[in-house]
């Protein structure tokens, strides 16, 4: 390769800038005329944010998460099979067999050395994440698991089971530690709070429960809901639960109360998640509605909606810096909004059917998305935001970006926000800043 580069540079030069999309703005500054070109490829208009294809399932992807350090994702699918991949390369580097249906979901451990797997087969597996092999398999429930996760200091999982409860066990010595019995239905999940001392569990019996970890007794029954309870989620602080329902409504709830603080309506469908913000000040609510609603935690109001979803959206997450929301819906599409303004910032675009969850990487540049189309889709959110610099602001053959005299409903946020996920310099003379 390198022979034939150095005996005709400008044809190779060229042959590459050929296949650049459209509105490239290498393409456009510096494609001029080609004597030798009768006929030009078709291309796209624009770079896709897809950098791998993660193909290897052979039945729809329901979740995928990456590891604490990034450098890993992890897909459970209803092949039966957790499947480990490397983020740089996209290539499959385990595949965790053991199960003998399904699989719900699949966590990492916060050291990353673990992987749980909730399964129909009504087991956890625990998975070696350097080896690939399976560590223990945490046997108990009567029927199919809908979830697992890890506690903050990973010595527990909770799992949430159709059999109407959860159950905790001993990551150290693979055995059950307690078993959480009272709701009278389908638990749906269940989940820590940040310091580890709770766990809150959603059930088809319109309640969200709370447990002490140490006793494993009930500390409390948070009823109000008037339809099944999909997720909940604590705030950072560990002084609310956020729970998603059935009934088109978002319920915030006072931990060491026990008592409702809050009711978000707006919603004119089933509401099937909700998501603190990092900083605990917003939630971030998703419905089949075909919305992403935001919500002010202090005030109860709703302060944004996003609409542009075709189909319902089962999924939404902030980015780490608080600054995006991630959205997954049935109409095959991740799309990310702005979660200062509500406005959409970029349409995720490549799956071939619905996506099951959107998971942000832990810096924030990569999401993950899990679809029925059997894959698992990487995406580098930086591609979409460039997009939203016009070419008058950005020297291409510099790579520089000249962001003092950048529009402000251009990037989402704040340039702080935008600048950090492209990993720019900021100036502060005014000078173009550097992307490294």
């Amino acid at each position: 390769m390198r022979s034939i580069i150095e005996i005709a540079p400008l044809q190779v030069y060229y042959s590459g800038l050929l296949f650049t999309p459209q509105s490239s703005l290498i393409r456009g500054g510096y494609l001029t005329n080609i004597p030798w070109l009768t006929m030009e490829p078709k291309v796209a208009d624009v770079w896709s944010a897809l950098i791998q294809t993660l193909e290897g399932h052979t039945s729809v992807v329901n979740s995928a998460v990456f590891s604490p350090d990034g450098r890993l994702v992890a897909s459970a699918s209803s092949d039966e099979t957790v499947r480990l991949w490397d983020v740089s390369t996209g290539k499959q580097c385990g595949v965790l067999e053991g199960h003998t249906d399904g699989v719900n979901s699949a966590v990492f451990s916060p050291d990353g050395k673990l992987v749980a797997s909730a399964s129909y087969d009504k087991t956890v597996g625990l998975w070696d994440t350097s080896t690939g092999k399976q560590c223990g398999v945490l046997e108990g429930h009567t029927r199919d698991l809908n979830s697992a996760v890890f506690s903050p200091d990973g010595k527990l999982v909770a799992s949430a089971s159709y059999d109407s409860t959860v159950r905790l066990w001993d990551t150290s010595t693979r055995k059950q530690y307690g078993v959480l019995e009272g709701h009278t239905s389908v638990v749906n999940s269940a989940v820590f709070s940040p310091n580890g001392k709770l766990v809150a569990s959603v059930s088809w019996d319109n309640t969200v429960r709370l447990w002490d970890t140490s006793t494993g007794k009930q500390y409390g029954v948070l009823e109000g809901h008037t339809n099944w309870v999909n997720s909940a989620v604590f705030s950072p602080d560990a002084k609310l639960v956020a729970s998603a329902s059935r009934d088109k409504t978002v319920r915030l709830w006072d931990t060491s109360a026990g008592k409702q603080c809050g009711l978000l309506e707006g919603h004119t469908g089933n509401v099937t998640s909700a998501v603190f913000s990092p900083n605990g000040k917003l939630v971030a609510s998703a419905s089949w509605d075909k919305t992403v609603r935001i919500w002010d935690t202090s005030t109860g109001k709703q302060c944004g909606v996003m609409e542009g979803h075709t189909q319902g959206v089962d999924s939404a997450m902030f980015s780490p810096d608080g600054m995006l929301v991630a959205s997954a819906a049935r109409d095959n599409t991740v799309r990310l909004w702005d979660a200062s303004t509500g406005k959409q910032c970029g349409v995720l675009e490549g799956h071939t059917r619905e996506i099951n969850s959107a998971v942000f990487s832990p810096n924030g540049k990569l999401v993950a998305s899990a679809s029925c189309d059997n894959t698992v889709g990487l995406w580098d959110i930086s591609t979409v935001l460039l997009l939203r610099i016009p070419a008058q602001y950005y020297d291409a053959s510099l790579r520089r970006a000249y962001y003092t005299a950048l529009p402000h409903d251009y990037l989402p946020a704040t340039f702080a926000g935008l600048l950090s996920v492209l990993s720019i310099v900021p100036a502060t003379d005014g000078h173009p800043v550097e992307c490294q």
